[in-house]
């Protein structure tokens, strides 16, 4: 696949956000929807847990760099599948940690595209494994489901799609620039696409109330997976965003 987007680089390669969060910049994957293949650029994001366990968000493609690099910070106990869409590599890391354990969202073993099988559901309670160090909100869909969590330590918001944020000037494609502002999914005003938001009407009083609890929480920062992240005013940023439910 010819790459339409300028990659974060350098990628596959921790790049830290605050104390003991990172992120990961991965290659371009092509998502499936509607007859057509769209170009996606990927995120990880990575939490070390005060016993040193690592927590990994919607991981991407493991390399044996990134995997060399993650065993220098800690050993990898968690993998986290926080919506139906960002599950597609975790069968091969569970092949590299077999004693690592999945998470996934309800239901996402009936609907995955490939073979997998999770350990726990996530839903709106953490864990008790990171219970106090992590906080979570599930916010329900027809279309997606999606588990966004806070790191209190450091104040970081984690989301996966619930805000899509393509920088234009890193689309090489003047067909794909026009395609994700008309999606409503484009820098500097980035959020669900158009037709995502669609998808929550039926849920929308849980939605507001998910935001509402996101905004409580204050983060300074909130990671995405695709897209410009936001490393300040987190809750105005959220507001912005989310202003189609709030």
């Amino acid at each position: 696949m010819t790459s339409v987007y300028k990659p974060y680089e350098p990628l596959d390669f921790l790049k830290p956000v605050a104390d003991h969060v990172w992120i990961v910049d991965g290659p371009e994957i092509g998502f499936h929807y509607f007859g057509f293949t769209l170009p996606f650029p990927t995120r990880m994001t990575v939490i070390r847990l005060p016993n040193g366990a690592l927590w990994l968000h919607s991981p991407i493609k493991p390399t044996e760099p990134l995997i060399a690099a993650l065993c220098a910070l800690g050993d990898v106990h968690f993998l986290i599948a926080p919506n139906s869409l960002h599950y597609w590599w975790l069968p091969e890391w569970q092949r590299r940690f077999p004693n690592a354990l999945a998470f996934g969202v309800e239901g996402l073993e009936k609907t995955a595209r490939r073979k997998i099988a999770f350990d726990e559901v996530l839903d709106g309670r953490a864990p008790a494994f990171w219970a106090g160090v992590l906080d979570q909100v599930l916010v329900p869909g027809s279309l997606l489901s999606e588990v966004d969590f806070f790191h209190r330590a450091s104040r970081t918001l984690i989301l996966t799609d619930l805000i899509e944020n393509f920088e234009p000037q890193r689309i090489k494609s003047w067909f794909y620039r026009l395609l994700m502002q008309a999606f409503g999914c484009a820098d500097p005003d980035g959020k669900a696409p158009y037709d995502m938001q669609l998808s929550f009407w039926r849920t929308r009083p849980e939605v507001k109330a998910a935001v509402e609890q996101m905004i409580a929480w204050a983060p300074e920062r909130i990671i995405i997976a695709h897209g410009r992240w936001y490393e300040r005013d987190g809750v105005a940023e959220l507001k912005r965003a989310f202003r189609w439910v709030l």
